[in-house]
């Protein structure tokens, strides 16, 4: 379902010679380019009563009405769940998502993901797209990820996201011993057999991802990532494309590894973590109200930091 919302501007002369949707993107700025771009080719915006396209130009003048709608979510419906807040304000929410939690409503789980949350928590989070989630997190890894409550705020918070300003680090045990950090340069698409699976394939969408060693243990390694894009899965797709898959990953990890000489607790604590052992630690970027820069950091959740005591301890015997 759709709410529309009329607005009516008046094309000053500065903004002449400009091509109109350069100029929607002046009169406009609450939308981003894309969306007013849209909803010019959808026949929304008229300019002097007609139609025109977004390459044509204006000359200053012009009385432009534009219906922006809204698309409302009636098939989310709000939920009262626990939501772990880190920080909010009027503009934007910084979620501590548990392991476990699906983001957004999709087959096979319509109820119980964060957005039904999110939605209870703010209902006025239904007239901002994808319950105002600027990034998601995979069900299974936890950690930090902000809404945006204003499509203001989703709108800078979404332009710092495409230009690579956000700053995400996450904390990620591997099988095996590396011996340096490193960065994986490799574009990451749809599986060419497995459509539930993202590889590294030429022709995919370019992907970065900064790696360093934090710890190392007798047999695997925890690592400090650093995200430049946002692909798909990107870090297990890239730690798996390096043959150090992520401990527990059930998509791109194979088989469970035992290393030979582990303790019965290592043993016994690796066939229990079903989970890839992934944690969103770090975010920050620059505020969408005061511009200034704002960040936070989330502590491991209790399975992954046990998980990690006990590499301590084997490591320790080997």
């Amino acid at each position: 379902m759709t709410e529309s919302q009329k607005f009516t501007a008046t094309v000053p002369e500065r903004l002449a010679g400009l091509r109109l949707d350069q100029a929607l993107a002046a009169l406009f700025p609450d939308y981003s380019r894309a969306r007013l771009t849209r909803w010019l080719k959808d026949g929304h915006v008229l300019v002097d009563g007609r139609r025109l396209r977004p390459r044509d130009a204006v000359h200053g003048g012009e009385q432009v009405t534009l219906e922006a709608e809204q698309e409302v979510e009636t098939t989310w419906r709000a939920q009262d769940m626990p939501l772990d807040i880190v920080f909010e304000d009027e503009a934007l929410i910084v979620i501590n998502k548990p392991a476990g939690l699906v983001v957004h409503p999709g087959a096979g789980n319509m109820d119980g993901t964060l957005s039904n949350a999110l939605l209870h928590h703010e209902p006025a989070l239904e007239q901002v797209p994808r319950a105002g989630v600027v990034h998601r997190l995979d069900k299974d890894t936890s950690g930090l990820l902000v809404v945006a409550r204003t499509l203001t705020a989703q709108k800078s918070l979404v332009e710092q996201l495409q230009a690579r300003a956000f700053e995400r680090e996450y904390l990620a045990l591997v099988v095996g011993v590396m011996t340096a950090g490193g960065t994986v340069e490799a574009p990451i698409g749809r599986h060419p057999t497995n459509r539930l699976r993202q590889a590294v394939v030429p022709g995919g969408r370019e992907a970065i991802t900064h790696f360093r060693v934090e710890e190392r243990f007798h047999a695997h390694t925890l690592l400090r990532v650093k995200l430049e894009t946002g692909r798909t899965h990107q870090i297990r797709v890239h730690m798996a494309s390096l043959k150090y898959p992520l401990v527990g990953d059930p998509v791109y990890g194979g088989r469970l590894r035992i290393p030979a000489g582990a303790t019965p607790e290592l043993i016994e604590a690796l066939r229990g973590f079903k989970r890839q052992a992934l944690h969103a630690e770090r975010l920050g970027f620059a505020h969408p109200l005061s511009g200034e820069t704002v960040s936070w950091q989330a502590p491991l959740p209790a399975d992954m930091a046990a998980l990690l005591e006990v590499c301590r301890l084997d490591s320790k015997e080997a």
